[in-house]
């Protein structure tokens, strides 16, 4: 699909263009982090997730049959409110359930119900009985697992690693949002680490899965973080093969 320059309503200074980062940014609109397709102001350093810069008036969900979701440019009324998939909260654009009340950011509402590498198959799940390969719990937030139903990671707990390694992208310096030094780092370098799950899966599998041999076991995680990649990307708002090797290039070892 070929994007064009778009007006809108956040940034009416300027027109966004169509982009493409395998630098993480923080989206101006749903103040989430993002990577790979993007609209930006490279004048002011504006930045949008395709989601939050192209929204839905209106949108359902099948997790939510009976609600109707309205894309809002902040959360409605004075309490803090909080994203119903991630559980994370909602500090710009959202799409919000005014019946129900339930809250979705842009790209949670947008995830793919299934994530498909040619390896590993992941389905989205509003709830699974599985532990989480990072947290180790069961329920919490919306979870991708695993066709063979081996591997399972909650919204959640990757939004909570990507806060861990980026947290200058989410919380800036003095105040500052959106610019370049929000990606910076205490001196000066570019952040792109993407936390690696290698420590926590192979902990999971030996105690989970004691009995498999050393090489099921390597072989596990490696699947697992594959499988990691994909969901990661997900929920930066772009599920492409792509931005999933982009993804893995940069995780920490």
């Amino acid at each position: 699909m070929k994007y064009n320059d778009i007006s809108h309503f956040s940034h009416p200074q300027h027109r966004l263009k169509p982009g493409y980062t395998e630098v993480p940014f923080k989206c101006d609109g749903c103040k989430e982090v993002g990577i790979g397709s993007n609209y930006k102001c490279t004048t002011c350093n504006y930045d949008l997730h395709v989601h939050c810069a192209l929204p839905s008036p209106s949108i359902t969900h099948p997790f939510y049959t009976k609600c109707s979701f309205q894309f809002l440019s902040r959360p409605p009324g004075p309490i803090a409110r909080y994203c119903n998939a991630c559980e994370k909260a909602v500090s710009g654009f959202v799409y919000h359930c005014k019946l129900c009340g339930f809250d979705l950011h842009p790209c949670c509402a947008k995830l793919p119900t299934m994530l498909d590498d040619g390896e590993v198959e992941l389905y989205l799940y509003i709830k699974v009985g599985s532990a989480c390969h990072r947290c180790g719990r069961k329920g919490r937030s919306w979870s991708y697992r695993s066709k063979c139903k081996k591997y399972n990671l909650h919204v959640a707990c990757v939004k909570e690693m990507l806060v861990e390694s980026w947290h200058e992208i989410y919380f800036g310096r003095g105040g500052v949002s959106g610019d370049y030094h929000d990606l910076c780092g205490k001196n000066g370098k570019l952040e792109t680490r993407i936390p690696s799950l290698k420590g926590t899966l192979e902990s999971y599998h030996h105690n989970h899965h004691h009995h498999q041999s050393k090489g099921k076991v390597k072989k596990c995680c490696e699947m697992a973080g594959l499988a990691m990649q994909f969901v990661i990307s997900a929920v930066l708002g772009d599920p492409t093969t792509l931005i999933a090797g982009v993804v893995g290039s940069l995780m920490s070892r």
